[in-house]
Formats: C-alpha cells, sequence, structure tokens
C-alpha cells in the first residue's frame, strides 16, 4: 500500500516508535492523542497534519477507544495492515500487562487492611477524575440548545429509568441523523464544501477485513463454547464485552457507567468500590481507560475458577476480555479505513456522532452520581415507583475519610491543577494515613 505521507518510516523503525509511545501514553485519550501528534506529525512528519486531524474525526464515529484506533490507522496508513496490527498491538499490550499485574496484586491482597486503605484514597480521588471529565466533555460537546436537551435526557433515562445503555446512545445517534438531515445548525454541523472524492469504492477490500476479523474476533469464543458451555463465567465474560465493543461510542467514560451496572448489580462480578478501584488502577497506567475491562475479566474469572485454579482462571479472563475488546478495534479500522475521505463529508453520519457526543455527556453524569453513591455509602438501596428506579443510600453508612479525600482530590484537580497520577498518588496516601490515625 501506498503512503502519501512525507516521510514513510521502515517497518522496524515503525515499531520501534510505537513501542514507545505504548510506554508513555498516560493521561487518558487526550494526552494520548498530544502524544502521537508530536511524535508523527510534528516530530517525524509521518502523517501531515490534515491526515491526522481527518483521522481523529473517523476514529470517534467508531466504537472503541479513538486513541488506539487513531494508532492503528497511522500504522495502516504507513505499513499496511501489519502497519496497523503492530501499531494498534503495541499501543495496547504495555498497559494490558501492567493492569494484569495490579489486578493479581489486588485479588490476593484486598483483604489485607493496608492496601484497602490504599484503595480508599484512590476511589474517592475517582470521584473527582470522573468529575473533572464530565466537565471537559461537556464544555466541548454542549455548545447547542439541542445537545444540551439530549444529554439532559440520556442522564434521566439512564439514571432515574434503568433504560438499556446501548438504546440510549444508538438511539441518540439514529435522532441526530435525522437532525442534521433537515436542520443540521440545531446541532451545530456545518457543511466543509468538499466533495466526496471520485475514487472506486473500496467494497472488496472492506468486506474481506470483516470476515477475517469476525473469525478471529469469534475464534476464543468458539473455544469457551466447545469445552466450558455456554453457563460457564468465561462465557458470559466474552459474550458481555463483545456487546461492549459494539457500543463504546464516545470514548471510555461513556460505556463505564453501563458495565460498572452490570457487572456490579448484574452479574455481581465485584463490587462499586472495586470498580471504583479498577478504574483508579487504568488511569495510573499507560493506554487506554478501557483496558479496566481486562480488571474486571480477571475478578470475575478469579472468584469463579473451576475448572481451573483461581490465578490460571483469571488470567483467562483478563486474556478473553482484552482479546473481545480490542479484536473489534481493528476490524472496525481495516473495514473502514478506506473509506475515510468519504465519511468525513457524510452530513447525515456527523450529525448522529454530534448528537451521540451529546448523549455521553448524561451518560457520564450518571456515571458520576453513581460512583459518588457508592463510594461515599456503604449501603445502598433502591426503590421503584413504576418505571422509576430511585437509589437511597444509607445516611448512617456514610464514609467520612472517603469524603474527606474526595473534597481533596477536587481542590488538588479544579484549584491546583495537578494531574491525575498525582492526585491518585495524594488520595492513596491520606487512605494510609487516615486509617493510621483511625
Amino acid at each position: 500500500m501506498k503512503s502519501h505521507s512525507a516521510n514513510r518510516p521502515e517497518f522496524s523503525e515503525l515499531l520501534r516508535v510505537f513501542a514507545r509511545i505504548g510506554f508513555l501514553s498516560f493521561g487518558g485519550p487526550a494526552g494520548q492523542i498530544a502524544l502521537m501528534h508530536r511524535e508523527l506529525v510534528d516530530g517525524r512528519e509521518w502523517v501531515s497534519e490534515e491526515q491526522f486531524l481527518h483521522a481523529l474525526n473517523f476514529c470517534h464515529l467508531l466504537p472503541g477507544p479513538e486513541a488506539q484506533q487513531l494508532a492503528t490507522w497511522i500504522g495502516w496508513k504507513l505499513h499496511g495492515m501489519r502497519g496497523g496490527l503492530a501499531a494498534g498491538l503495541l499501543f495496547v499490550l504495555p498497559g494490558a500487562f501492567v493492569i494484569l499485574g495490579l489486578s493479581v496484586l489486588y485479588a490476593y491482597a484486598a483483604h489485607l487492611g493496608w492496601f484497602a486503605a490504599l484503595f480508599l484514597g484512590i476511589k474517592s480521588a475517582v470521584l473527582a477524575v470522573v468529575a473533572q471529565a464530565l466537565l471537559r466533555i461537556a464544555g466541548r460537546a454542549l455548545n447547542t440548545g439541542v445537545k444540551k436537551g439530549l444529554a439532559l435526557a440520556a442522564f434521566i433515562a439512564l439514571f432515574f429509568f434503568d433504560l438499556p445503555f446501548p438504546l440510549v446512545v444508538l438511539g441518540a445517534g439514529a435522532l441526530g441523523m435525522g437532525i442534521a438531515a433537515v436542520r443540521p445548525d440545531l446541532l451545530a454541523i456545518r457543511e466543509n464544501g468538499e466533495v466526496a472524492p471520485a475514487a472506486p469504492r473500496p467494497w472488496k477490500q472492506s468486506i474481506g477485513a470483516v470476515c477475517l476479523w469476525s473469525v478471529i474476533w469469534a475464534l476464543p469464543m468458539a473455544a469457551v463454547l466447545v469445552t466450558l458451555g455456554t453457563g460457564h463465567v468465561l462465557w458470559q465474560i466474552g459474550a458481555f464485552f463483545s456487546q461492549l465493543a459494539v457500543v463504546t461510542f464516545g470514548g471510555a467514560y461513556a460505556v463505564l457507567a453501563y458495565m460498572a451496572q452490570q457487572t456490579v448489580q448484574g452479574y455481581g462480578w465485584l463490587s462499586a468500590g472495586e470498580m471504583a478501584d479498577g478504574l483508579g488502577l487504568a488511569e495510573t497506567t499507560p493506554g487506554p481507560l478501557i483496558m479496566v475491562t481486562q480488571y474486571v475479566g480477571f475478578l470475575a474469572a478469579f472468584r469463579a475458577p473451576a475448572p481451573f485454579t483461581p490465578l490460571v482462571a483469571g488470567m483467562i479472563g483478563a486474556a478473553l476480555t482484552t482479546w473481545v475488546t480490542f479484536a473489534p478495534c481493528f476490524l472496525w479500522i481495516f473495514a473502514f479505513a478506506p473509506w475515510i475521505e468519504r465519511l468525513e463529508n457524510a452530513r447525515r453520519i456527523r450529525g448522529g456522532l454530534a448528537a451521540l457526543t451529546a448523549a455521553v455527556v448524561g451518560v457520564i453524569a450518571n456515571l458520576s452520581l453513581w460512583f459518588l453513591i457508592h463510594v461515599l455509602f456503604s449501603r445502598v438501596g433502591d426503590a421503584r415507583i413504576g418505571p422509576l428506579r430511585l437509589y437511597l443510600p444509607d445516611w448512617g453508612s456514610f464514609d467520612w475519610r472517603a469524603g474527606l479525600l474526595a473534597a481533596l482530590s477536587a481542590i488538588l484537580i479544579f484549584r491546583l491543577k495537578l494531574n491525575v497520577i498525582k492526585v491518585l498518588a495524594i488520595a492513596a496516601l491520606g487512605g494510609l494515613l487516615l486509617a493510621r490515625l483511625g
């Protein structure tokens, strides 16, 4: 495949540079995208500024972590499928190995007093981290009245009516496509004046990629089906995270609320506090934030290990979760990358994305409030009034230490502008200190 980039690297150099990016990709998608821009556009000129921005917009159209998909697209642009595979894997694997090690440590040490105190600080800090993400995304996304209405509707639908997450986000996208067809200005969609290229449509390449990567995606699930059946926790893990991979529009925070509520309330694989701990771990490691799914898969299998030992089952669960989470990302890129210039000029698709991004603000608000209730209160009930669902915290179970550490973390983030890793470290030390004083 020919590249139109200014400087096409040797494949060995591509491997070296993306390995470095993979180990340094802290800070969530914004920091990761900025790092790639500095390394690949400004520093080496492997892709142009225009190509980079077009590809970034394209990746926002797809489910999955946009930074990892952008890395995969750049690798594909430079060295075809093997380049995309190498770049995408190197972006993910360093963080995957770190999260796996931390998940093992968590599974064996969570019952220790000092470890619980450490993670009390981490989960309290996560409340401020998620609030920061909510405000940042809202500031960028909600620039019209219609978008604000979509965000509010998504929050109410999820938090008060417990509607399915896929229904909410995909419904918002469909509504946005309809609005863009008749009143694009309501979603701040402007025509860019460009004409879609007249090159032949790459159907053969896209269909081939879909077929190949669908088989790759399904292989481990077929193995679980044949050897363990549909009743085993590994099948449940694979099926759930495969579904999640298809609806992860809007970044990791958008899908975390759905994942947290399903894995805690639906499957009972872990508690709300443990889910917040996992998010804290993912915030401190390189790679996509959605890597927290691996932590969940590890704990779910670790706690229902038969016929394996807990450690072996946990490692299989982690590997399966990572596989079904990221194999679809390669499918989307290799299938749709040849269409990038056409999709950039599709008004309805841009409208659907704009509406979906607005709904994501409501989704993250739901996540923020859900975490707040479950971290600050050790006992939380719920009540149903017709279709309405209300959370009812037991006020006597309020954890003042978590409240104090969450307030401290908010001051560090919003007033002192410290980065996430420093805030998590300070809060963790605060948890240890409070435990010793108490």
